[in-house]
């Protein structure tokens, strides 16, 4: 299976999660948009993976919390690639507190760029999906899809929330020949999940290495963490799928973590 010149768009990949998806995408044949806030940052990373090959890849400015930026993000890339075969919503924050203390809009400003940029992403890609008579639709869940934490009441939520909204166009958009699934990693040694390491020492009370090894990797069967490019792996293969047989369906990658 590979994505020989099929269009992408990825939010969020400018680095970390996305940016190694995107690259495996490239490196699979694909034309890969890489949307995030910064457009330096995306435009950098595109010309980086451009160079590499053998796919290509532009950069584009996209907040996905704002309608109008997501249309006209997407109009960009079926104006000059002529449609979209897979979209990779990956974009993400964590803000952790406990539940008494969650700022409101803290919340709110969490469960917007998770589930609203999932739903306007698709919203915007969806028609150009149901012209082709194809496509793939993939977003970024969690161990937390399926698990909770203490401090992380929002991500638990929009996690899940993931969930159903794939299930929803798994089965709207069948008969478009349109699938969707969610990825869900554990803990990936990403700037996401470093910036965690200190905020979980000051709330719980314990130190940075307790953090890592008891709360992050104390439930794995190795204690590793999950890799970018072993949550890239998973997003490939869902995304060259040749068939529906796996879509609305989600795939936990966390070393054990979590097992269905």
């Amino acid at each position: 299976m590979n994505l020989q010149d099929k269009t992408c768009i990825i939010t969020g990949a400018a680095r970390g999660i996305g940016a190694a998806i995107a690259k495996r995408f490239v490196a699979s044949g694909a034309k890969v948009a890489i949307a995030d806030l910064r457009l330096a940052d995306a435009e950098k990373t595109a010309a980086d993976l451009t160079a590499m090959g053998p796919g290509s890849a532009m950069g584009l400015e996209m907040d996905v919390t704002d309608e109008a930026a997501v249309n006209a993000g997407v109009d960009k890339i079926v104006t000059e690639w002529g449609g979209i075969d897979v979209l990779v919503s990956n974009a993400g924050i964590q803000i952790v507190y406990e539940l008494q203390n969650f700022p409101f809009e803290d919340w709110k400003k969490l469960l917007s760029i998770h589930l609203d940029g999932g739903f306007l992403t698709s919203k915007a890609c969806l028609p150009h999906m149901y012209e082709k008579g194809s496509g793939s639709i993939i977003f970024m869940g969690s161990v937390h899809s399926k698990e909770a934490s203490p401090l992380k009441s929002a991500y638990v939520t929009a996690k899940h929330g993931l969930l159903g909204l794939a299930r929803v166009i798994s089965k709207e958009g069948a008969k478009h020949g349109v699938r969707a699934n969610v990825i869900c990693p554990g803990f990936v040694k990403t700037p996401l999940v470093e910036k965690q390491i200190p905020e979980q020492a000051e709330e719980l009370g314990i130190s940075e290495e307790e953090v890592v090894r008891n709360v992050m990797l104390g439930g794995t069967v190795d204690h590793e963490f999950t890799t970018v490019e072993d949550v890239a792996e998973v997003a490939h293969i869902f995304a060259a799928f040749p068939t529906n047989a796996l879509t609305g369906q989600s795939l936990v990658v966390s070393h054990g973590w979590f097992m269905q």
